[in-house]
């Protein structure tokens, strides 16, 4: 949906849960209302389907495939939607993204595969075969806490030389790798990691791939058009508001406390799926605390 090539896919980005009814399976119709809701009321001009908060290893292909197209039919014609297709197994990772092109996707997200920690260059090959599979833009997605292995520079300078290869998000957190790859290329990075939002936007990060974005997508809209404006000390104003909200999502797995919160919130996210667990009574509670420190009442929204 967006049109702005320096931005690829949007500003404010949320990684969106997959919403589960309560015996598990997965809840269609809601994944649509939570959709409609980031974009019509949390200022997202695109959504991240089937990523890790989306519990994508937890989903079947088919269910994968259901939940994307339920995601494009509902906010397709409004916002960029973005799937998660990348697996630690390259074949399986095209065959994903020529799927998610059919079924109408705006972009794909490829993760660093993860577990059997290739060296780099396998991982030019892994993403260089995700990214031939289709003609869609493709969004990287270097997570090394969770894949070991992180995306060096040089692989990425390289990797930037395909045409396809736009963007990165980016939950590496080494600033100074960050800064190297801006000079050196025109990937659009993307932070893929709440705390370090302000650090990655100034330094030159177009915009966030979030997951405290399901709760404060207007405020992660005005930390961005601060830093957009030079306006220093309004960004660090924005910035310090949230950190009690980044601080209280990701004191566990963040799905976790999400689905805690918008379950608290009557919007659409149902349990998590084993081996994840859902948020006890005494998480629940702290996360309670640490969201109205940063200005969000749990039980304000109910549109069910």
């Amino acid at each position: 949906m967006t049109t702005d090539p320096a931005r690829p896919f949007g500003r404010v980005l949320t990684a969106m849960v997959t919403p589960f009814a309560e015996d598990g399976s997965i809840d269609l119709a809601g994944a649509q209302e939570l959709a409609a809701h980031l974009v019509d009321r949390q200022a997202h001009d695109g959504l991240v389907v089937l990523g890790t908060t989306g519990e994508a290893p937890t989903l079947a292909d088919g269910e994968q495939h259901a939940v994307l197209e339920a995601v494009i039919d509902a906010v397709g014609d409004r916002a960029t939607v973005v799937a998660g297709v990348g697996t630690n197994d390259t074949a399986h990772s095209t065959d994903n993204a020529r799927r998610a092109e059919r079924l109408g996707a705006d972009g794909l997200l490829v993760v660093t595969p993860y577990y059997n920690k290739p060296p780099q260059a396998g991982l030019l090959r892994h993403f260089t075969a995700v990214a031939d599979a289709t003609d869609l833009p493709v969004m990287l997605y270097d997570i090394p806490p969770r894949s070991v292995v992180p995306i060096e520079v040089e692989t990425l300078v390289r990797l930037a030389e395909h045409p396809r290869i736009v963007a990165v998000k980016d939950a590496k957190s080494d600033l100074g790798a960050m800064a190297w790859t801006l000079a050196r290329t025109d990937l659009a990075y993307y932070c893929g990691e709440d705390m370090v939002n302000l650090p990655m936007l100034a330094l030159g990060a177009v915009g966030v791939v979030s997951v405290v974005g399901h709760l404060v997508g207007p405020r992660l809209a005005e930390l961005i058009a601060a830093v957009e404006a030079g306006d220093l000390a309004k960004a660090r104003e924005v910035n310090e508001s949230l950190l009690p909200v980044y601080t209280g999502v990701f004191r566990t797995q963040g799905v976790i406390t999400v689905k805690a919160a918008l379950r608290e919130l009557g919007l659409p996210g149902g349990p998590v799926r084993p081996p994840l667990v859902d948020a006890t009574p005494e998480q629940l509670e702290q996360l309670r605390t640490d969201l109205t420190a940063g200005g969000v009442h749990l039980g304000e929204v109910h549109t069910r």
